[in-house]
């Protein structure tokens, strides 16, 4: 049985929550006025990108030998038309390099709260995308995405996290401009 620590109390927060209880996992979810220290082997950062730099400064020492899942899409917010990070890098990769002492993983970013909560995308299950240069963090996080009931794949190395950041992002801008549901998006078939 894993514990899992969840920086954030949203709709992302609060479905993966559910994936991880129906697991047989443990989880505390921590609001950005909590000050209580993470606990969780894994901790996910549920928070938008532009929180992170104040998330990393106030818990860096906290994160440090633990798995730390970043499921950011890092978007300009103010046009909703670009991501904020190098083109041949990713908000993943940026947060690894501020927690050198991390094994940071992206997922749960290709996915909305309304197809975690359902598991469905359609007449698909929900698939969890899961990047990582670390394969026991990778396997860990997969172990307790399915057993909360949903498909996790490995999309490789933590260099994957830019092309799931980007259809990430894709999915976004079709559900903000109503092409798609936010209770649909992308499925994939395995």
């Amino acid at each position: 049985m894993s514990h899992v620590s969840i920086l954030g109390t949203g709709n992302m927060a609060q479905a993966i929550s559910s994936i991880v209880t129906k697991g047989g996992n443990t989880v505390e979810l921590l609001g950005s006025d909590n000050s209580q220290a993470v606990t969780g082997d894994i901790v996910v950062l549920a928070v938008p990108y532009p929180a992170v730099d104040e998330v990393i400064a106030a818990r860096a020492d906290q994160l440090a030998g633990k798995v730390v899942v970043d499921i950011t899409n890092p978007l300009n917010f103010e046009t909703f038309d670009s991501l904020v990070v190098p083109a041949d890098g990713s908000a993943a990769q940026v947060i690894a390099e501020k927690l050198p002492n991390s094994r940071v993983l992206k997922a749960f970013n290709t996915t909305f709260a309304a197809t975690l909560a359902s598991g469905e995308v359609g007449p698909l299950p929900t698939t969890v995308l899961i990047a990582g240069d670390d394969a026991d963090a990778k396997a860990l996080l997969s172990g307790i995405v399915a057993a909360g009931g949903l498909k996790a794949i490995d999309a490789g190395a933590l260099k994957r996290a830019r092309e799931l950041e980007s259809l990430g992002f894709l999915q976004l801008t079709l559900a903000a401009s109503e092409r798609i549901s936010w209770t649909g998006g992308f499925g994939v078939i395995a």
